[in-house]
């Protein structure tokens, strides 16, 4: 793989110099809406959910924006890498190229996003008066398994887009149902054990809650914890490069 992605070195980049632009073409702000939209994001829900949630929750603009940061890389990823194959189709068809080459050129774009929001947070942290500790370094682990994931589910997505174009649809839906089971605004602390356990479930929310325990709590997870984001990230690799192995040659016959 890291072969086929050195030969086609120059095409990668140019994909991703490519996707970059044409992300903010025509708007006046530009690269700043990387920046602007979590964050009118995170005011819009914390005028909302303040009163309702954070009353009793210590640092809670950190929290939302632990939630908002998270969750929004993982949706703009997969929404992103969804429609890699069908967008690129004009390419692939005519050039033999790795297909999955659309979709990492995707993911690095919105990896540059998520670097840009990363320092804002960052920002947001010292305002709220954190305490920088020395286990923020630490946050490197769940962005590599979270970048993993990410990458798993829009392979997994986009073989699924070139056969079902319902698919679109059904993903805004099942990316809902993901936002409000993250946890994003309130906390689970009020719940009982087994639902608490029943919320690890969701990848998107353990890969938040290693944030805010890091960040707000300055405590580094257990083992289990970091083996359970790494197992997630590695579930959905296998699973989307076991899927575009087998649908390899058909998509050509689909786009």
């Amino acid at each position: 793989m890291f072969q086929k992605l050195k030969t086609h070195q120059f095409l990668f980049e140019e994909l991703v110099k490519r996707d970059f632009k044409k992300k903010y073409k025509g708007t006046v702000l530009g690269m700043a809406w990387s920046i602007l939209s979590p964050l009118l994001m995170l005011l819009v829900m914390k005028l909302v959910f303040t009163q309702f949630f954070g009353r009793n929750t210590p640092h809670y603009t950190t929290y939302l924006f632990c939630g908002n940061l998270v969750f929004n890389f993982f949706s703009e990823s997969s929404n992103q890498g969804m429609s890699s194959l069908l967008g690129n189709a004009g390419i692939f068809t005519k050039v033999n190229v790795p297909k999955y080459l659309f979709l990492f050129a995707k993911n690095v774009q919105c990896l540059i996003n998520f670097g840009l929001t990363l320092g804002v947070f960052f920002v947001f942290c010292i305002l709220d008066r954190i305490t920088f500790t020395w286990r923020f370094i630490l946050l490197i682990y769940p962005i590599v398994c979270l970048v993993l994931f990410n990458i798993g589910v829009g392979l997994i997505l986009s073989a699924l887009y070139v056969f079902f174009r319902d698919m679109q649809y059904l993903w805004r839906v099942c990316t809902q149902i993901i936002m409000y089971m993250s946890a994003i605004f309130y906390q689970v602390d009020n719940y009982s054990t087994h639902i608490q356990r029943l919320f690890l479930l969701n990848p998107v929310y353990v890969y938040i809650k290693y944030f805010r325990v890091i960040v707000i709590d300055a405590v580094v997870p257990s083992l289990a914890f970091h083996l359970l984001m790494a197992a997630y990230a590695l579930i959905a690799v296998g699973i989307g490069s076991l899927i575009y192995k087998k649908f390899n040659h058909r998509f050509l016959y689909y786009v």
